[in-house]
C-alpha cells in the first residue's frame, strides 16, 4: 500500500535488471525545454560532497537505476548514490530525515504523499520543462498549489478484468448492463457471481467504488488548475444522495457484498467463478499464473456521467535541503524522465509509463494500453494532507449503507460529508 488506503499490492512485481547499453541515449537529449533552476536550497545537505547526490529507491527499481546512475556519472562527473528503502516507509522517513540533513537529495515517492511533504517543508518544486512530454494526469498528480513537485514515471488505475471464456464480448458501458450480462452467465451455470469487487466489512472500499461515485457527478473534492481544493467537498447534495441510494440498492441485491473481501474476490475470479472483476495491474501476474484468459476493459458507469477511476502515480521528488539542486533536477528530468529509462521502469513494474513517447511504445502490450486508456480518463488520487482524515469516515458510511444499516442512505451519506467538512475546516 501507499501512504493512503487505496493502493493495494502496487509494488508486488519483481524488478528486471537492465544493461547500460539500453540507456546510452539517456543524457543525449533533454526532456526539458528549460534549464533547471541553478539556485541550491539553503539548509543541511543530504550529500556532503557537492559531486555526489543520494537517491532513495526501492529494490524493484534499483536494478534499473544502477546503469542510469553510471551514465550520469560518465556524462556529468556527479556520482549518484542509490540507497534501497522500504517503499511503504519512504514518506515517513523522508519527512523525519530531511530536516536533520540526513535525508536524500531525491527519492522515489507515490504522488499522494505530495501535500504532506510540501506541508512539512521537505520538498522543492521540480523544473519539469516541457510538461507536455508527460501524461497530463501524471503531471497533475504531482501538482500542489500550482507547482509541480515530482518527476512522474508511471501511472496506474483500476479497470474491469473480464474472463473472456465466460464473457467474450466487451464489457457493457453501463453497470446495469454489465450485471445483466453477468447474470446470464450465472443462469447458464458457467459462473457463481455476475461480478466481483472486494470490500472491507467495516470500511468498504472508497478507492475501488470511486468510479461509480463519479458517474453520479459526486467527486470527492473540486479539482482545479492548482490541484484539489480541500475546502470544497463535492460529493454531497443531490448527486451524492443518488450515489448513496445506488449503494444501498446494490447492497440489498447482493451485488455489493461486505463479506466479499479482496482476497476472496480475487480467488473466486481466478477460479473462473465470475465474468467481471474490478482490480488493477498488480493482479495481472497472478491472473496469468492462474491460466485465466482475460481482457482489460473500461469501467462502466452507474450514473449518467463517465466513470472516472482514481489514478495513482509514482515518481521522484527533490529534497528541500539538497545543496545539489541543479544536478538533482537534471538527473530526474533528463535521465529518469527520458523515454529510454521510463521504458525500462515500465518493464520492471509493468505500469504504464508517464512519458508519452514511452507509453506509446509500451502500448504494444494490450494490458498496458487498456489500463493506460482508463488512467487517461481518470483523476489523480488526492495528494492533499486532508485526505488522511477522509478515508475512514468515507468508507464507514459506505459500509453502513451497503450493509443495510442506514435507515436513510442519503442522510447517512450527507452526515458523513458534513462531518468531513467540519474536520477539514477545523484542521
Amino acid at each position: 500500500m501507499s501512504s493512503t488506503i487505496g493502493r493495494r499490492g502496487f509494488i508486488g512485481l519483481a524488478g528486471l535488471a537492465v544493461g547500460a547499453t539500453a540507456l546510452t541515449a539517456c543524457g543525449g537529449e533533454s526532456t526539458s525545454s528549460s534549464t533547471p533552476a541553478a539556485t541550491a536550497s539553503a539548509g543541511g545537505s543530504a550529500a556532503a560532497d557537492a559531486g555526489t547526490i543520494t537517491v532513495w529507491t526501492d529494490s524493484n527499481r534499483e536494478p534499473v537505476l544502477k546503469p542510469v546512475a553510471a551514465k550520469f556519472k560518465t556524462d556529468t562527473g556527479v556520482t549518484v548514490k542509490l540507497v534501497v528503502k522500504d517503499f511503504g516507509k519512504l514518506a515517513d522517513d523522508f519527512v523525519t530525515q530531511v530536516p536533520t540533513g540526513k535525508g536524500p537529495d531525491a527519492s522515489i515517492m507515490p504522488h499522494d504523499a505530495t501535500g504532506r511533504l510540501v506541508q512539512n517543508g521537505v520538498v522543492s518544486p521540480i523544473e519539469l520543462g516541457d510538461a507536455s512530454l508527460f501524461e497530463d494526469v501524471a503531471v497533475q498528480a504531482f501538482t500542489y498549489d500550482g507547482q509541480v513537485y515530482g518527476l512522474p514515471y508511471s501511472t496506474e488505475s483500476i479497470a474491469i478484468l473480464r474472463n473472456t471464456a465466460l464473457a467474450p464480448d466487451k464489457t457493457p458501458d453501463t453497470f446495469d448492463a454489465m450485471i445483466e450480462a453477468g447474470k446470464k452467465v450465472v443462469a447458464g451455470g458457467k459462473a457463481k457471481y455476475p461480478f466481483l469487487l472486494g470490500l472491507d466489512a467495516k470500511t468498504s472500499d472508497p478507492f475501488h467504488l470511486y468510479p461509480f461515485q463519479t458517474s453520479f457527478g459526486a467527486p470527492i473534492f473540486e479539482l482545479g488548475d492548482k490541484g484539489f481544493d480541500a475546502s470544497k467537498l463535492a460529493m454531497g447534495g443531490d448527486k451524492g444522495a443518488k450515489f448513496a441510494t445506488w449503494l444501498a440498492d446494490q447492497g440489498k441485491a447482493g451485488i455489493l457484498n461486505l463479506n466479499m473481501t479482496q482476497d476472496i474476490a480475487k480467488a473466486q475470479f481466478f477460479a473462473g467463478k465470475a465474468p467481471y472483476f474490478i482490480t488493477g495491474p498488480w493482479n495481472l501476474a497472478d491472473a496469468k499464473k492462474a491460466g485465466i484468459k482475460y481482457a482489460v476493459d473500461a469501467l462502466p458507469k452507474a450514473g449518467d456521467q463517465e466513470a472516472q477511476a482514481f489514478v495513482t502515480v509514482q515518481g521522484f521528488v527533490m529534497s528541500a535541503k539538497t545543496q545539489n539542486s541543479v544536478a538533482v533536477n537534471k538527473f530526474l528530468v533528463e535521465y529518469i524522465g527520458s523515454v529510454e529509462v521510463q521504458t525500462e521502469l515500465y518493464k520492471a513494474g509493468l505500469r504504464a509509463p508517464a512519458n508519452k513517447a514511452a507509453y506509446e511504445a509500451a502500448k504494444a502490450d494490450a494490458d498496458v494500453a487498456s489500463f493506460g486508456e482508463v488512467s487517461a480518463k481518470g483523476v489523480p488520487m488526492p495528494n492533499i494532507p486532508a485526505m488522511s482524515g477522509v478515508w475512514t469516515d468515507w468508507g464507514t458510511a459506505q459500509a453502513q449503507i451497503i450493509g443495510q444499516k442506514a435507515k436513510d442512505p442519503a442522510k447517512t451519506w450527507q452526515a458523513m460529508v458534513d462531518t468531513l467538512d467540519a474536520k477539514i475546516k477545523k484542521s
